[in-house]
Protein backbone atom coordinates (compact mmCIF):
# COMPACT_ATOMS: atom_id res chain seq x y z
CA UNK A 1 0.00 0.00 0.00
CA UNK A 2 3.17 2.11 1.13
CA UNK A 3 4.53 1.43 -2.76
CA UNK A 4 1.07 2.59 -4.58
CA UNK A 5 0.88 5.82 -1.97
CA UNK A 6 4.88 6.68 -2.70
CA UNK A 7 3.63 6.01 -6.61
CA UNK A 8 0.62 8.33 -7.00
CA UNK A 9 2.12 10.86 -5.14
CA UNK A 10 5.48 10.89 -7.68
CA UNK A 11 3.07 10.98 -10.35
CA UNK A 12 0.51 13.70 -8.95
CA UNK A 13 4.12 15.68 -8.37
CA UNK A 14 5.81 14.85 -11.94
CA UNK A 15 2.13 16.60 -13.64
CA UNK A 16 2.12 19.02 -11.19
CA UNK A 17 5.55 20.40 -12.27
CA UNK A 18 4.44 19.72 -15.95
CA UNK A 19 1.63 22.23 -15.28
CA UNK A 20 4.09 25.00 -13.52
CA UNK A 21 6.27 24.66 -16.54
CA UNK A 22 6.23 27.87 -19.06
CA UNK A 23 4.30 27.22 -22.42
CA UNK A 24 7.07 27.07 -25.42
CA UNK A 25 5.67 30.41 -26.86
CA UNK A 26 6.49 32.46 -23.85
CA UNK A 27 10.24 30.37 -23.49
CA UNK A 28 10.84 31.50 -27.54
CA UNK A 29 9.11 35.62 -26.78
CA UNK A 30 11.90 35.56 -23.95
CA UNK A 31 14.41 34.74 -25.88
CA UNK A 32 13.62 37.04 -28.70
CA UNK A 33 13.12 40.21 -26.58
CA UNK A 34 16.53 39.23 -24.98
CA UNK A 35 18.69 38.58 -28.33
CA UNK A 36 17.23 41.71 -29.67
CA UNK A 37 17.77 44.17 -26.81
CA UNK A 38 21.81 42.42 -27.10
CA UNK A 39 21.58 42.92 -30.40
CA UNK A 40 20.75 46.75 -29.86
CA UNK A 41 23.03 47.26 -27.09
CA UNK A 42 25.93 46.02 -29.11
CA UNK A 43 24.55 47.29 -32.65
CA UNK A 44 24.77 51.15 -31.09
CA UNK A 45 28.54 50.72 -30.51
CA UNK A 46 29.36 49.26 -33.90
CA UNK A 47 30.13 51.37 -36.89
CA UNK A 48 27.09 51.21 -39.26
CA UNK A 49 29.57 50.25 -42.20
CA UNK A 50 30.31 47.18 -40.70
CA UNK A 51 26.77 46.25 -38.66
CA UNK A 52 23.34 47.98 -37.73
CA UNK A 53 21.01 47.50 -34.53
CA UNK A 54 17.12 46.61 -34.66
CA UNK A 55 15.76 50.37 -34.51
CA UNK A 56 17.91 51.00 -37.51
CA UNK A 57 16.63 48.13 -39.29
CA UNK A 58 12.87 48.86 -38.36
CA UNK A 59 13.18 52.70 -39.72
CA UNK A 60 14.73 51.37 -42.70
CA UNK A 61 11.60 48.55 -42.74
CA UNK A 62 9.32 51.70 -43.19
CA UNK A 63 11.31 53.28 -45.70
CA UNK A 64 11.12 50.63 -47.97
CA UNK A 65 7.48 49.80 -46.94
CA UNK A 66 6.29 52.76 -47.30
CA UNK A 67 8.12 53.63 -50.89
CA UNK A 68 6.78 50.33 -52.17
CA UNK A 69 10.15 49.19 -53.23
CA UNK A 70 10.12 46.45 -50.45
CA UNK A 71 6.71 44.38 -51.37
CA UNK A 72 7.81 44.92 -55.06
CA UNK A 73 10.78 43.11 -54.61
CA UNK A 74 9.21 40.37 -52.09
CA UNK A 75 6.45 39.77 -55.27
CA UNK A 76 9.25 39.32 -57.63
CA UNK A 77 11.37 36.63 -55.39
CA UNK A 78 8.53 34.58 -54.21
CA UNK A 79 7.22 34.19 -57.47
CA UNK A 80 9.93 31.31 -58.83
CA UNK A 81 10.20 30.80 -54.73
CA UNK A 82 6.84 28.83 -55.29
CA UNK A 83 7.00 27.58 -58.18
CA UNK A 84 9.86 26.18 -57.43
CA UNK A 85 9.51 24.88 -54.49
CA UNK A 86 5.95 23.65 -55.23
CA UNK A 87 7.49 21.71 -57.89
CA UNK A 88 9.88 20.07 -55.50
CA UNK A 89 7.25 18.77 -53.21
CA UNK A 90 5.10 17.27 -55.92
CA UNK A 91 8.24 15.87 -57.61
CA UNK A 92 10.43 14.78 -54.99
CA UNK A 93 7.29 12.51 -52.51
CA UNK A 94 6.54 10.54 -55.39
CA UNK A 95 10.10 10.04 -56.32
CA UNK A 96 10.85 9.30 -53.12
CA UNK A 97 8.03 6.53 -52.41
CA UNK A 98 9.25 4.96 -55.54
CA UNK A 99 13.01 4.65 -54.73
CA UNK A 100 12.53 3.81 -51.47
CA UNK A 101 9.66 0.98 -52.06
CA UNK A 102 11.54 -1.07 -55.59
CA UNK A 103 14.64 -2.06 -55.12
CA UNK A 104 15.28 -2.08 -58.21
CA UNK A 105 14.07 1.89 -58.71
CA UNK A 106 16.40 2.06 -55.64
CA UNK A 107 19.44 0.58 -57.39
CA UNK A 108 19.07 2.52 -60.50
CA UNK A 109 18.74 5.84 -59.27
CA UNK A 110 19.11 5.87 -55.82
CA UNK A 111 23.40 6.64 -56.61
CA UNK A 112 22.21 9.82 -58.36
CA UNK A 113 20.14 10.90 -55.84
CA UNK A 114 23.02 11.31 -53.37
CA UNK A 115 25.30 12.17 -55.88
CA UNK A 116 23.10 15.36 -56.55
CA UNK A 117 22.08 16.30 -52.89
CA UNK A 118 25.88 16.30 -52.89
CA UNK A 119 26.84 18.56 -55.71
CA UNK A 120 27.31 22.36 -55.31
CA UNK A 121 24.08 23.40 -57.39
CA UNK A 122 25.53 26.92 -57.30
CA UNK A 123 28.29 25.81 -59.66
CA UNK A 124 25.88 24.58 -62.07
CA UNK A 125 23.67 28.10 -62.46
CA UNK A 126 25.94 29.35 -65.52
CA UNK A 127 24.79 26.61 -67.21
CA UNK A 128 21.55 26.85 -66.36
CA UNK A 129 21.45 29.78 -67.52
CA UNK A 130 22.54 28.88 -70.79
CA UNK A 131 19.95 26.91 -71.37
CA UNK A 132 16.86 28.73 -69.51
CA UNK A 133 18.20 32.22 -69.94
CA UNK A 134 18.16 34.99 -67.34
CA UNK A 135 14.74 35.20 -65.85
CA UNK A 136 11.68 33.30 -64.17
CA UNK A 137 12.25 29.79 -65.40
CA UNK A 138 16.18 29.68 -64.18
CA UNK A 139 15.62 31.15 -60.86
CA UNK A 140 12.51 28.77 -60.84
CA UNK A 141 14.53 25.49 -61.35
CA UNK A 142 17.39 27.18 -58.96
CA UNK A 143 15.33 26.85 -56.25
CA UNK A 144 13.71 23.40 -57.63
CA UNK A 145 17.20 21.52 -57.65
CA UNK A 146 18.05 22.98 -53.97
CA UNK A 147 14.99 21.60 -52.47
CA UNK A 148 13.77 18.31 -54.82
CA UNK A 149 16.71 16.45 -52.86
CA UNK A 150 15.88 16.80 -49.55
CA UNK A 151 12.50 15.86 -49.58
CA UNK A 152 13.62 12.61 -51.99
CA UNK A 153 15.86 11.39 -49.79
CA UNK A 154 13.85 11.90 -46.52
CA UNK A 155 10.62 10.30 -48.02
CA UNK A 156 13.21 7.78 -49.51
CA UNK A 157 14.41 6.77 -45.47
CA UNK A 158 11.02 7.23 -44.53
CA UNK A 159 10.00 4.16 -46.53
CA UNK A 160 13.00 1.78 -45.60
CA UNK A 161 12.01 2.61 -42.05
CA UNK A 162 8.74 1.63 -42.11
CA UNK A 163 8.17 -2.11 -40.46
CA UNK A 164 8.38 -4.97 -42.35
CA UNK A 165 5.46 -6.81 -40.70
CA UNK A 166 2.85 -3.63 -42.06
CA UNK A 167 3.59 -4.30 -45.43
CA UNK A 168 3.56 -7.85 -44.83
CA UNK A 169 -0.68 -7.65 -43.85
CA UNK A 170 -1.17 -6.07 -46.76
CA UNK A 171 0.34 -8.68 -49.07
CA UNK A 172 -1.77 -11.20 -46.95
CA UNK A 173 -4.92 -9.68 -47.97
CA UNK A 174 -3.46 -9.99 -51.84
CA UNK A 175 -3.01 -6.23 -52.31
CA UNK A 176 -1.11 -4.67 -55.57
CA UNK A 177 1.91 -2.56 -54.62
CA UNK A 178 -0.03 0.67 -55.38
CA UNK A 179 -2.75 -0.33 -52.61
CA UNK A 180 -0.07 -1.12 -50.26
CA UNK A 181 1.99 2.18 -51.54
CA UNK A 182 -0.95 4.41 -51.20
CA UNK A 183 -2.63 2.79 -47.83
CA UNK A 184 0.38 1.38 -45.44
CA UNK A 185 3.72 2.94 -46.37
CA UNK A 186 2.71 6.49 -47.01
CA UNK A 187 1.06 7.52 -43.64
CA UNK A 188 3.80 5.32 -42.12
CA UNK A 189 6.33 7.89 -43.49
CA UNK A 190 4.17 11.02 -43.66
CA UNK A 191 6.86 12.10 -40.42
CA UNK A 192 9.57 11.45 -42.72
CA UNK A 193 8.26 13.73 -45.47
CA UNK A 194 7.38 16.53 -43.63
CA UNK A 195 10.91 16.22 -41.98
CA UNK A 196 12.34 16.38 -45.52
CA UNK A 197 9.62 19.42 -46.66
CA UNK A 198 11.10 21.70 -43.57
CA UNK A 199 14.80 21.14 -44.67
CA UNK A 200 13.80 21.89 -48.09
CA UNK A 201 12.31 25.88 -47.05
CA UNK A 202 15.73 26.87 -45.87
CA UNK A 203 17.37 25.30 -48.97
CA UNK A 204 14.66 27.22 -51.15
CA UNK A 205 15.09 30.20 -49.12
CA UNK A 206 18.89 30.25 -50.43
CA UNK A 207 18.15 29.21 -53.85
CA UNK A 208 16.07 32.30 -54.38
CA UNK A 209 18.64 34.70 -53.40
CA UNK A 210 21.50 32.63 -54.74
CA UNK A 211 19.09 32.76 -58.08
CA UNK A 212 18.73 36.60 -58.04
CA UNK A 213 22.64 36.97 -57.30
CA UNK A 214 23.54 35.42 -60.78
CA UNK A 215 21.19 35.65 -63.16
CA UNK A 216 19.11 39.08 -63.39
CA UNK A 217 19.36 41.12 -60.10
CA UNK A 218 16.10 41.59 -59.14
CA UNK A 219 13.80 40.93 -56.25
CA UNK A 220 15.12 40.68 -52.66
CA UNK A 221 18.43 39.83 -54.10
CA UNK A 222 18.67 43.28 -55.68
CA UNK A 223 17.89 44.90 -52.72
CA UNK A 224 20.73 42.82 -50.45
CA UNK A 225 23.08 43.83 -53.31
CA UNK A 226 21.95 47.52 -53.89
CA UNK A 227 22.34 48.44 -49.96
CA UNK A 228 25.59 46.91 -50.14
CA UNK A 229 26.96 48.71 -52.46
CA UNK A 230 25.46 51.85 -50.83
CA UNK A 231 27.17 50.48 -47.73
CA UNK A 232 23.77 51.06 -46.24
CA UNK A 233 23.78 48.36 -43.65
CA UNK A 234 20.51 48.83 -42.13
CA UNK A 235 18.18 48.83 -45.27
CA UNK A 236 20.50 45.63 -46.29
CA UNK A 237 19.47 43.84 -43.27
CA UNK A 238 15.64 44.44 -44.10
CA UNK A 239 15.33 41.62 -46.73
CA UNK A 240 17.44 39.24 -44.41
CA UNK A 241 15.78 39.36 -41.61
CA UNK A 242 12.10 39.20 -43.95
CA UNK A 243 13.62 35.83 -45.51
CA UNK A 244 14.29 34.66 -41.95
CA UNK A 245 10.75 35.33 -40.89
CA UNK A 246 9.30 33.92 -44.00
CA UNK A 247 11.55 30.43 -43.26
CA UNK A 248 10.20 30.47 -39.47
CA UNK A 249 6.49 31.06 -40.52
CA UNK A 250 6.75 28.42 -43.17
CA UNK A 251 8.23 26.04 -40.81
CA UNK A 252 5.22 26.35 -38.68
CA UNK A 253 3.15 26.37 -41.09
CA UNK A 254 4.36 23.16 -42.22
CA UNK A 255 4.00 21.59 -38.92
CA UNK A 256 0.47 22.76 -38.13
CA UNK A 257 -0.32 20.73 -41.90
CA UNK A 258 1.57 18.16 -39.95
CA UNK A 259 -0.44 18.03 -37.18
CA UNK A 260 -3.47 17.84 -38.99
CA UNK A 261 -2.48 14.93 -41.69
CA UNK A 262 -0.22 12.76 -39.23
CA UNK A 263 -2.00 13.19 -35.73
CA UNK A 264 -1.05 10.23 -34.07
CA UNK A 265 2.56 11.13 -34.54
CA UNK A 266 2.33 14.08 -32.20
CA UNK A 267 0.90 12.10 -29.55
CA UNK A 268 3.79 9.74 -30.24
CA UNK A 269 6.63 12.23 -29.23
CA UNK A 270 4.34 13.83 -26.54
CA UNK A 271 4.70 17.63 -28.28
CA UNK A 272 0.56 17.60 -28.06
CA UNK A 273 1.12 17.74 -24.14
CA UNK A 274 3.49 20.89 -24.32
Amino acid sequence: MADIADTQKTTSEAEASERRAWPRWMITLASLICALLLWEIVGRNINPIFGSYPSAIALAFVGLARSGQLWTALSQSLQPFAVGYGLAILIGIPLGLVIGRFRAVEAAFGIYITAGYAMPLVALVPLLVLWLGLGFKVKAAVVFLMSVFPIVINTWLGVTAVPKTLIEVGKSFVAPDIVILRCIILPATLPYIMAGIRLAVGRAVVAMVIAEFFTTISGLGAVIINSANNFDTATMFVPIILLMIMAVGLNALIGVIEHKVAPWQAEISGRDRE
